[in-house]
C-alpha cells in the first residue's frame, strides 16, 4: 500500500469524532471514502494531510509514519489534498493560483512542464488563465482547485467532494480527467455523496458509519450491498 492508515482516532477537544479507522490505497488505485453527513469522512483526510492531529493510531505513507509531521512536511513526499467547497484564491488569476500549488522545491523545478500538463487536462484553464479566479463558474473554480493540487506533483491525491454542484457536462469532463490520473499510475481518495457515482470510479471503498468504519471492499460487492444501503437510507 502506498497509504496505509491503522486505528486512526480523532478528537476535536473533548468530542471524539473517528473512532479505530483503518484504510488503505495502492499505488495507482481510485479508492472512495463514503458515509452519510457528519460521519467523519473529511476529518479522516484532513487527518492524513495533517489539517487535523490525529488522537491515535498510524498514518504511513510508503511505509514511513506521518505522526508528528507538519502538513507542509508531508505535500513534499507526494501528497496532495484538494479541500471540499473548491478554496480557490479568488483574487488572484488562474495562472497565480496554479503557481502557488507548485510551491516546494521539485515542483518549482517543474512548474513549466505541470503547467502544459494540466492545461492539456483543463484547456478551459489555458483560455482563463489571465482571469482572476473568483470570476470563474462554479465548474471551473473545482477544475482549477484540482489543477493546482495537481502542480504539487503528488502520487497520492485527495480530494473532498470534486462533484459538489456541478452541472452534468463538466461533471463528465471531471471523471474523464479523473480516468486519465489513474491511467498514469495515479492513486486517488476521494469523498463523494453520490454513492452509486463514486463506486463507479473506484476500484475499493470505505464507508463510515458515525466515526467507524461500518463496511469495505470491492465496489463490486458494495454498490448493490443491503448494508450500505442501510447506512444511507436507514431502516
Amino acid at each position: 500500500m502506498l497509504l496505509e492508515v491503522k486505528d486512526l482516532e480523532v478528537a476535536y477537544g473533548d468530542y471524539q469524532v473517528v473512532w479505530g479507522v483503518s484504510l488503505g490505497v495502492g499505488a495507482g488505485e481510485s479508492v472512495a471514502l463514503l458515509g452519510p453527513n457528519g460521519s467523519g469522512k473529511s476529518t479522516v483526510v484532513n487527518t492524513i494531510s495533517g489539517l487535523v492531529r490525529a488522537k491515535a493510531g498510524d498514518i504511513r505513507f510508503e511505509g514511513t509514519s506521518l505522526v508528528g509531521r507538519p502538513t507542509h512536511d508531508r505535500a513534499p513526499l507526494g501528497i496532495a489534498h484538494v479541500l471540499e467547497r473548491r478554496r480557490v484564491f479568488p483574487h488572484l488569476t488562474v495562472l497565480q493560483n496554479l503557481s502557488l500549488g507548485a510551491w516546494h522545491p521539485a515542483a518549482k523545478a517543474a512548474r513549466g512542464q505541470s503547467l502544459d500538463r494540466v492545461f492539456v487536462l483543463f484547456p478551459r484553464l489555458l483560455e482563463r488563465k489571465g482571469q482572476l479566479a473568483r470570476t470563474l463558474s462554479g465548474g471551473e473554480q473545482q477544475m482549477l482547485a484540482l489543477a493546482r493540487g495537481l502542480m504539487a506533483l503528488p502520487r497520492l491525491l485527495m480530494v473532498d467532494e470534486p462533484f459538489l454542484g456541478l452541472a452534468p457536462q463538466v461533471m463528465a469532463q471531471m471523471k474523464d480527467v479523473f480516468d486519465k490520473l489513474k491511467s498514469e499510475g495515479m492513486a486517488i481518495l476521494f469523498i463523494e455523496q453520490n454513492v452509486r457515482l463514486a463506486l463507479s470510479m473506484a476500484s475499493r471503498g470505505y464507508i463510515l458509519e458515525s466515526g467507524r468504519l461500518a463496511i469495505d471492499g470491492p465496489s463490486s460487492a458494495l454498490i448493490d450491498s443491503p448494508e450500505v444501503r442501510r447506512i444511507f437510507l436507514g431502516g
